[in-house]
């Protein structure tokens, strides 16, 4: 069978098996589309917003109804592999006042917030944060925020790509739970790269032992005499570090410029968020890489459920989506298959991808044949010299030592790449599963034994 695939006859693609889900992907190949975003009052500008601007900001997005700055270096200079090299060799500055801060305070909070999150929040001590889910009662991926912990009764969920702080209060809605949730002017920025921590130490003095602080600490520091809670993380596998900037929309100038100071002898560049580097970390983006309809186990978050990986569930009493996810995970463990598509690495040929995927870009299978899956994240490894991806792909059964869904690595597939980047136009590349990561982060990865 041929392994030409004419896009010019495509529409949406009904041959990858979907039948799990009530709204299949769009897996329609439309390509890039030349339009221009309007920039009108039903979406909000962040505090940071101008700054961007002054930072040489030439597009954006719209995440979570704000505008979101997503490219800084034009294509013809470079482009965003240009902010890649700053964030793999100095150090970078975000803005992702995108990622709105919920706030749970209350005598409850943690009660309320223990029932929202697959994890157990008891074991989160004040000034701690840790990566957690949120699903639905069906088990679908609602977000994937960052959890802040400020004290014994107050969280901040640094939230991800979808309105989880109107779905917080409506889990609320009968007051069951005493303590109240809403939306604080708190926004953040990312220092990302390995001079991150030298920068910070100039930047808050003795204020904090950095060099103490462990991944996921949280600390109450100045900066440009601007309160602000500081996290080591990140969404990006470098060293880094996170600046929550209280009273945000009054004081963004005074934290931004103090930052920029701070950063010129460390050769500090303000990029857009590094999703070349955050692949390479294996690092989900919600809307991306999941959605509602994806479970924890399709897309590698089963240890945020099954915290031994043999079936030994959390200790909860209950949370949401409890009964629904832990009928999925013992389905597995029985050889069962509960859902269709399972999300894997590639890595795969063609010319570099060096820019943000349009499309959902198709899955063959080696010898040919209708799409049987999709690519959810691409890019170009400099350092491999290859192209790498995450995608879905038919779920085979496979697990990994710990009893958690994976791809087989080594399975062959074929990849539908568009012109612009296939070695011959119309014919699909050669693309086999790897393990995830790509490269490894600069903290230990934590996504696969968790300890509360």
């Amino acid at each position: 069978m041929s392994n030409e695939f004419d896009y010019t006859k495509l529409k949406h693609i009904t041959s990858v098996d979907q039948s799990d889900r009530e709204v299949p992907y769009n897996l329609r190949q439309s390509g890039p589309t030349k339009v221009e975003m309007l920039i009108s009052t039903r979406v909000r500008k962040s505090p940071y917003w101008h700054l961007s601007m002054e930072a040489g900001c030439w597009r954006a997005t719209v995440y979570n109804r704000i505008y979101h700055p997503r490219g800084y270096v034009k294509p013809e200079d470079g482009g965003a592999m240009v902010e890649y090299n700053a964030i793999v060799n100095h150090v970078t500055m975000w803005n992702v006042a995108v990622e709105r801060q919920i706030r749970v305070k209350g005598p409850d909070a943690e009660k309320f917030t223990d029932y929202v999150i697959t994890r157990d929040a008891t074991k989160i001590s004040p000034m701690r944060a840790r990566y957690v889910i949120l699903c639905n009662a069906y088990g679908g991926v609602l977000n994937d925020p960052i959890l802040l912990r400020i004290s014994k009764d107050e969280f901040w969920f640094s939230l991800s790509d979808s309105e989880i702080g109107m779905y917080l209060q409506g889990v609320n809605a009968d007051g069951r739970f005493d303590c109240t949730i809403e939306e604080i002017d708190v926004c953040p920025v990312q220092i990302q790269g390995p001079k991150s921590k030298a920068l910070m130490k100039d930047l808050l003095g003795d204020q904090v032992d950095l060099d103490s602080m462990p991944f996921y600490g949280l600390a109450e520091v100045k900066v440009g005499g601007r309160s602000c809670v500081i996290s080591q993380s990140g969404f990006s596998g470098e060293a880094g570090y996170e600046i929550y900037l209280r009273e945000a929309t009054k004081y963004a100038d005074d934290m931004w410029n103090a930052v920029l100071a701070a950063g010129k002898k460390h050769n500090l560049m303000v990029i857009a968020p590094a999703h070349h580097r955050r692949i390479q970390a294996g690092i989900l983006s919600w809307g991306q890489d999941m959605d509602d309809q994806h479970n924890p186990y399709q897309c590698n978050l089963g240890y945020q459920i099954s915290l031994s990986g043999k079936g030994e569930w959390n200790k909860k009493a209950d949370y949401v989506g409890k009964t629904a996810l832990e009928k999925m995970g013992a389905d597995i463990k029985g050889g069962k298959k509960p859902y269709k598509l399972q999300l894997v690495g590639f890595v795969l040929g063609g010319k570099p991808i060096e820019e943000y995927a349009p499309d959902f870009w198709l899955v063959s299978p080696e010898n040919g044949g209708d799409p049987v899956g999709f690519i959810t994240s691409p890019w170009y490894h400099p350092e491999k010299k290859q192209n790498i991806a995450m995608g879905y792909v038919p779920f085979d059964g496979t697990l990994n030592a710990n009893g958690f869904p994976k791809g087989k690595a080594g399975t062959k597939y074929k990849v539908h790449l568009p012109a612009e980047y296939s070695d011959t136009p119309g014919t699909p590349v050669d693309a086999v599963i790897v393990d995830i990561p790509f490269k490894e982060s600069f903290n230990a990865n934590t996504r696969e034994v968790v300890k509360g």
